[in-house]
């Protein structure tokens, strides 16, 4: 088996992992190490782990390098290690491996009784490839019970099964201190602007100039540059929201931009999630029997009406938390733009945010004071904490378009 073939790093599923060149050295060495625990070879203490934690800001890739490392683990090919073509590597992309479980938040949590079904699960002992692997999107979101149930299966880990835990930093607010300390941690960079233009023309197909104009407007968020490359309508959604700074002449238009706001997050949130509400809605009147006839029938269809009414409650919930999400990447733009002032104005030679509105910024600079462009910064950003405590989107978007407003 070759495990000294750098040129490999940036082949089969790591190609995936984009600009995080020490994250991928780092698994393949423990991959390459539970393919020798395996075969029962000695293996150095800690060169691989049952729980990792891979942590990296927004759009830098947490949830596919963790899921190149499942892929990896999982892979049949004797000489490379995440071929990315065999079967193990496909499934495992696809998030179809029988072995491997993700776990994607719907919701704004994952609850308890998740948790528990997760860890009963991850006692099993592999059934088609080596390892069991659950992997877990946003762990930030766990419960206090959840998490409680996930320390338990992670301080007596089931032989053979790897826990990948996904979060934005290994804070306290983020993971617990009891599991991040029985976690390995996996930090994932902010990619460069070059490397995500390279993978949307190359891999992607991208022309090459909107390529790198997605790449340096996106802030490092690869899935992010991916829709403003492809989806015209998203480069026309982030334009109307970086024309609000200079769009509030009136007070009056502070309501106009907050409604504008919110709408657009709901507009953007039911067009992601109404195919495939549909789509669930439908399988799930079949399974149940849906125009049937005969005895039975009726008990059926109290037990299809009572399935569905459950299925409407989760699909609420994701699409609630596709809006905050929506709306939480609008004013995360906002910010960059205000940002963006500051730097115009302290003169400095550092890289804009939105290179494309500079002119906007610029004018912003000449007009406003650096106090000024703080104090609507931090209102930007208060605006974010107040959703993520479920305070009425439309309260805290006028609460903070107000302040945008006023400077």
């Amino acid at each position: 088996m070759r495990t000294d073939a750098p040129e490999q790093l940036n082949t089969g599923v790591w190609a995936e992992v984009v600009g995080q060149p020490d994250a991928v050295q780092t698994l393949y060495a423990a991959v390459s190490a539970a393919r020798r625990q395996v075969r029962g070879e000695p293996v150095p203490p800690g060169a691989m782990t049952h729980a990792w934690l891979f942590t990296g800001p927004p759009g830098s890739g947490r949830s596919v390098a963790a899921r190149a490392f499942a892929a990896a683990l999982e892979c049949t090919d004797p000489d490379l290690v995440g071929c990315g073509s065999c079967t193990a590597c496909r499934t495992v992309m696809h998030g179809t491996h029988a072995d491997v479980r993700l776990v994607a938040p719907e919701g704004l949590s994952i609850s308890v009784a998740e948790m528990r079904s997760l860890v009963q699960a991850a006692a099993r002992r592999p059934t088609t490839g080596h390892w069991r692997v659950v992997l877990i999107e946003d762990s930030d979101r766990l419960t206090e019970g959840a998490a409680n149930a996930l320390l338990k299966a992670v301080e007596e880990p089931p032989p053979r099964t790897v826990f990948l835990l996904c979060a934005p930093s290994d804070h306290p607010e983020d993971v617990s201190v009891t599991i991040r300390s029985r976690c390995r941690v996996v930090q994932l960079r902010t990619p460069l602007s070059s490397a995500i233009a390279e993978v949307l023309h190359e891999r992607d197909g991208v022309d090459a100039e909107l390529a790198q104009w997605a790449a340096s407007v996106c802030g490092g968020h690869i899935g992010r540059a991916r829709r403003l490359a492809t989806d015209e309508e998203a480069r026309e959604r982030r334009e109307s929201v970086l024309r609000i700074p200079l769009g509030l002449r009136r007070f009056s238009d502070v309501f106009t931009a907050a409604t504008g706001l919110v709408k657009l997050a709901e507009t953007e949130a039911t067009t992601a999630n109404e195919d495939r509400n549909e789509a669930e809605k439908e399988e799930l009147k079949t399974a149940m029997g849906a125009g049937g006839t005969g005895k039975g029938t009726a008990a059926a269809t109290r037990g299809a009406n009572a399935a569905l009414k459950e299925l409407e409650k989760r699909q609420k919930s994701r699409t609630t938390r596709s809006q905050r999400d929506a709306l939480d990447l609008a004013l995360v733009d906002l910010a960059g733009f205000y940002r963006d002032v500051l730097v115009t104005r302290a003169g400095s030679s550092a890289p804009l945010n939105h290179p494309d509105f500079e002119r906007s910024v610029v004018k912003a600079a000449q007009e406003w004071t650096s106090e000024s462009a703080l104090r609507r910064l931090d209102a930007v950003l208060e605006c974010r904490v107040a959703l993520t405590q479920n305070v009425k989107p439309i309260i805290a978007v006028e609460a903070m378009l107000a302040t945008l407003f006023t400077g």
